[in-house]
């Protein structure tokens, strides 16, 4: 697995790439995981517990898993981190295993197999996470437009997402509202 760190308003010592290293290796014996990216920052914010940010983003086979924490310690950040990347690994080979065998909506994926060692407590909350399906699907006509002509559209209809034909580099994005405020752009591109 190849690790790729940056740092934002934070220098990313050893000794913490080793913690990270030691953290991130056993992800290896769930899922081929191809790359890690490990961004870790410090934000000025009023309180500190939400001062430093760690963002773990792993690609694998076609699946890519993120996560996020904030808190007022980087390791505890990177533990927090590293346990929902587990779960995600849990849900996505329950899913997976439940998917080969042909299991109908109200069975329970066999979690035993080759899976992170979690909590009781947490498999169980996983086992039993209600299956979500496709309740409404919603057809438009779309005008290819500028990513400034889309900001201008999301903001005339209060969305906080907005997908639209970019005109500038012939492909469909979406627009979204960040939590600051700002706005995001999400261009995709066939692997």
């Amino acid at each position: 697995m190849q690790l790729v760190f940056t740092g934002k308003n934070f220098v990313v010592s050893d000794r913490v790439k080793e913690y990270v290293e030691k953290k991130m290796g056993k992800l290896d014996r769930y899922l081929p995981v191809q790359e890690a990216r490990v961004e870790i920052s410090q934000e000025k914010t009023k309180s500190a517990n939400d001062r430093n940010i760690v963002q773990v983003t792993v690609r694998t086979d076609g699946v890519i898993l993120r996560a996020e924490d904030r808190s007022q310690a980087i390791y505890g950040s990177i533990d927090a981190v590293v346990d929902k990347i587990h779960r995600q690994i849990v849900r996505y080979k329950g899913k997976k295993v439940d998917r080969r065998h042909g299991h109908g909506k109200n069975s329970r994926p066999d979690l035993s197999l080759e899976m992170p060692e979690l909590d009781q407590e947490v498999m169980e909350s996983i086992a039993n996470e209600p299956q979500r399906e496709i309740v409404r699907v919603k057809r438009f006509l779309m005008n290819p437009m500028t990513e400034e002509e889309a900001v201008e559209q999301m903001e005339l209809l209060e969305h906080n997402f907005f997908v639209f034909f970019n005109a500038n580099v012939g492909r469909i994005n979406v627009l979204y509202r960040r939590d600051d405020d700002n706005y995001g752009l999400l261009d995709p591109e066939l692997s």
